[in-house]
């Protein structure tokens, strides 16, 4: 073990910031899930604080907004799902076809550049976009004889404009890993296709799509993990008092509970339940992948 050690030390010694990294902003602050079980009191600590077992977890279940909050952020993961994972996947595709490297370069940089833009640029320009009172969009239904929508204090608008911001701001930066797959596959496989007469379609559904299909269902499984997160500064920022019915998750009710009301153990129960729905449907998609005949994730 020694000897296998200090063969590979540098290869041990570049992977030292990023373990360091998760052990101290990922595995570290796991403690901090105790007071979950607590009625932590920030002046007592966590030693001397009271344990209540699964008080805040019960109070949770039967609160009545439970149903709301599990429906909300449900349905924003699912068209997550549904609506947003593809679609890196169809642009790495394209991009891939193009045959001038100037060209494509030239649409990568700009499809990457959103995801530098902050939330609260994106919701901004949204804001000048789709407010009543001089935006683009209802000016340009006025202009039509149609009348005006407000989009932002809408409930029925709610959910596209929020997986419109998220396909717009990550869509082209989701495509790097794809595109780096992409990189890889034997071009003399396409070469033999077609030598044997398979045009455009054909190649990508019988060699592309393979070989970055066990790349798709790795992201997808570590997609799940993060199910149910759903953002909290984007949506924190798109809440108004007319969309909150549909608009409310569980990280801007953590946020409400936890930080103004000062409930730290009903919050932290609140995001542990969170985070084992999130592990569950990890171990659930990687035994699925596998029964499949992928590699998943361990």
């Amino acid at each position: 073990m020694l000897a296998r050690l200090l063969k590979n030390k540098w290869l041990y010694l570049m992977a030292l910031p990023g373990m360091l990294y998760f052990i101290i902003f990922r595995y570290f602050p796991m403690w901090g899930l105790l007071i979950s079980f607590q009625d932590y009191q920030p002046s007592l600590g966590m030693l001397q604080s009271k344990w209540v077992g699964f008080e805040h977890f019960q109070r949770f279940f039967f609160d009545a907004s439970f149903g709301m909050l599990f429906r909300n952020t449900l349905l924003l993961a699912f068209y997550n799902l549904v609506f947003f994972f593809p679609l890196p996947i169809v642009l790495a595709l394209l991009l891939n076809e193009i045959r001038r490297e100037m060209f494509k370069r030239f649409i990568q940089t700009i499809v990457y550049v959103p995801h530098f833009v902050s939330w609260v640029v994106v919701v901004g320009i949204s804001y000048i976009f789709f407010t009543t009172e001089g935006g683009i969009v209802n000016d340009i239904l006025a202009a039509l004889g149609l009348p005006k929508i407000n989009f932002l204090m809408s409930e029925e608008w709610f959910r596209s404009m929020i997986i419109a911001q998220v396909v717009w701001k990550e869509t082209g930066w989701g495509t790097i890993i794809f595109l780096a797959a992409l990189a890889g596959v034997d071009q003399q496989l396409y070469e033999a296709a077609r030598i044997d007469g398979a045009g455009r379609f054909r190649q990508l559904w019988h060699i592309t799509l393979p070989a970055i299909r066990s790349v798709i269902v790795i992201l997808l499984i570590l997609r799940l993990g993060n199910f149910l997160d759903t953002g909290f500064e984007q949506i924190f920022l798109m809440l108004n008092s007319m969309n909150r019915e549909v608009g409310e998750v569980f990280d801007t009710y953590v946020y409400n509970v936890g930080i103004q009301q000062g409930q730290f153990s009903y919050s932290t129960a609140v995001g542990l339940f969170k985070s084992v729905i999130g592990l569950l449907l990890v171990l659930g998609a990687n035994k699925l992948a596998k029964k499949f005949g992928e590699s998943g994730l361990f």
